[in-house]
């Protein structure tokens, strides 16, 4: 018998293919004896009669059926309580891997218990503010602070366990996972980061003092960043999914999150080959490998 007697299944809302897959899905592993749940808009979309997915819920492997977002999503909701296999019904992704023509063949293997697990870091996000009270989240891949497309260069101060690293004045700030390093971080010439490194990678938008460039330090300390921008829109957004707007002397702490990610994995593909192909990168022959 599979160890994978309960699994959830979250989607992409607004893809159809997402939610036709599900089902399909659904049916495929109740015929395997395995009880599942679907998301809750996903199960109404055809009225499924079946469990609905609740991400506190106790599952055995969360398969997450979309895109990059969609995995962000479930992975920030489970906080590490389950595995996740990401399927990728999009166009570019570096977490959800699998491809919708491998989903079955892949979903065998794993259910026979032939897979391997990929753990990737999460990063607490304490948001302090100037006149009180606090909010929190949790990202997977970055949380950026960033002025609005009308507002001026802003302004803030970044702390690393309470020693002063920089004043800034630029158009924003990402602090990045080395999951995230391949995302916002990659588009602002930040550095490309191995997702099994335990750093947060820091890198400025649009700096206003060039020398200003990436850092990556220890994601074991205490990043504090704090707005010294008046009257101008600021958000604070983390995943790019969810955040709020900030306020003068507002403060951002970044700390680790005591759990981790874990990615089910099926084959033998690594980062690097994940990069190579993504990026078109050269050397897409491994030569040990003998003729292509």
């Amino acid at each position: 018998m599979s160890a994978f007697q309960h699994i959830g299944i979250v989607t992409k809302a607004d893809s159809r293919e997402a939610i036709s897959t599900a089902h399909e899905l659904a049916g495929w592993l109740e015929r395997r004896g395995v009880t599942v749940a679907l998301d809750e808009a996903t199960a109404r979309a055809r009225d499924y009669p079946g469990e609905t997915y609740h991400p506190e819920g106790k599952y055995d492997l969360v398969i997450a059926l979309g895109g990059d977002g969609t995995l962000l999503v479930a992975a920030r909701a489970q906080g590490g309580q389950a595995p996740i296999l990401g399927v990728n019904l999009g166009r570019l992704g570096f977490l959800t891997e699998l491809p919708r023509s491998e989903l079955y063949p892949s979903l065998v293997k794993v259910l026979d218990g032939e897979f391997s697990i990929e753990e990737r870091s999460l990063l607490d996000v304490e948001l302090l503010r100037a006149g009180g009270g606090t909010q929190r989240y949790r990202f997977l891949n970055d949380a950026v602070i960033a002025k609005s497309a009308l507002a001026k260069i802003i302004e803030f101060t970044l702390h690393t366990d309470g020693h002063l690293v920089a004043h800034y004045r630029a158009d924003g700030l990402i602090l990045s996972t080395p999951t995230g390093s391949t995302a916002y971080n990659l588009s602002a010439n930040g550095p490309i980061v191995d997702p099994s490194l335990p750093v947060v990678v820091i890198t400025p938008i649009c700096p206003h003092t060039i020398s200003l460039r990436p850092l990556v330090v220890p994601d074991g300390g205490i990043l504090e960043v704090r707005l010294e921008t008046h009257r101008e829109e600021v958000y604070l957004t983390v995943d790019g999914q969810e955040g709020t707007r900030l306020g003068w002397q507002d403060t951002v702490r970044i700390t680790r999150c005591p759990t981790r990610v874990r990615l089910v994995k099926t084959g033998k593909r690594s980062f690097y080959d994940s990069l190579r192909d993504k990026l078109r990168w050269g050397g897409l022959h491994d030569p040990s490998q003998g003729a292509p």
